[in-house]
């Protein structure tokens, strides 16, 4: 008769397990990245669109005497405060993906580490533009990085996961890259318009002293040029249908936000229209991105 002897084999420790469930979720944690990098530009535009851009006055303090918002900072306080608190989100969601894709040498792998120190980088600037007293240039750096990091983690969803596909003629590479390049003008001229406009996050900083309605009309051209740019690449790459079907999606998001626009020019500038005029930016950001890649070779 034959005995067994008990197994000695411990089998996975904790840290194998956890990076075991990090590797398997890589594609997910890479979609909570992007969706924590689009709310962190809507909790922004909720702290300018509120007035606590100088919520808490100084940085990294929130106060020169405390890390933390209290009562004396009121409602301002604490939502510039609670913005604050997201960037550590941000950072953790980001750390996560780093890990989970860390074995995967290449472009993944850098482009996780890119966005994952993107985050300080962010926290620094969003610090300068408090130190400046929201110094509309500064402010308008501070969002503009928050969109390259959409565009960032779009690429790496792509580059994750998406369809197999050649790359697509230079001439759809072309119109896709133009494109890129006038929705990025747009994006800019966007931050121009917020500059010399009401909503400045506080109500003692300073403007850019431009005349907002010719650089409203500036930035509406440029989205002019984008949907019409996007048009062209929709036609070029009609017979492709992974770069047909992601630049409808652009075009579709590009309307609804060209239709904000104006129905926010031309009643105001309300709160709640301004909110979803930032999102509508992020998702244009995300939808660039996209488009580009879509044109990429895919194995």
């Amino acid at each position: 008769m034959t005995t067994t002897e008990p197994s000695t084999d411990p089998g996975p420790s904790a840290r194998d397990k956890v990076l075991a469930w990090l590797r398997a979720h890589a594609f997910g944690l890479a979609i909570a990245n992007l969706v924590a990098n689009i709310g962190i530009v809507v909790t922004g535009g909720v702290v300018r669109l509120t007035g606590s851009g100088l919520g808490c006055p100084t940085w990294p303090k929130c106060t020169e005497e405390s890390y933390v918002a209290h009562e004396a900072l009121g409602i301002n306080g604490v939502i510039e405060f609670g913005n604050r608190l997201l960037t550590y989100v941000l950072a953790a969601i980001a750390i996560a993906v780093v890990v989970a894709v860390w074995n995967r040498r290449g472009v993944i792998r850098r482009l996780a580490v890119v966005i994952a120190l993107g985050i300080p980088l962010q926290g620094v600037i969003g610090g300068i533009t408090v130190l400046t007293q929201l110094n509309p240039y500064v402010v308008a750096l501070h969002l503009l990085a928050s969109m390259a990091m959409v565009g960032l983690c779009v690429w790496l969803l792509d580059e994750l996961r998406s369809p197999e596909r050649f790359a697509a003629p230079g001439a759809v590479r072309v119109a896709a890259l133009v494109t890129l390049a006038v929705g990025w003008l747009s994006l800019w001229l966007g931050t121009v318009v917020t500059g010399s406009g009401p909503h400045s996050g506080d109500l003692d900083s300073r403007r850019t002293g431009l005349d907002p309605a010719l650089v409203s009309h500036l930035h509406a051209y440029a989205v002019y040029a984008l949907v019409a740019a996007t048009l062209v690449t929709l036609w070029l790459g009609r017979k492709h249908a992974y770069v047909r079907r992601v630049t409808i999606v652009l075009l579709v998001i590009e309307l609804g936000q060209g239709l904000i626009g104006w129905v926010q020019y031309l009643t105001d500038l309300p709160v709640l229209l301004v909110g979803f005029h930032m999102l509508g930016a992020a998702l244009i950001s995300a939808g660039l991105a996209r488009v580009v890649c879509s044109v990429r070779a895919h194995a």
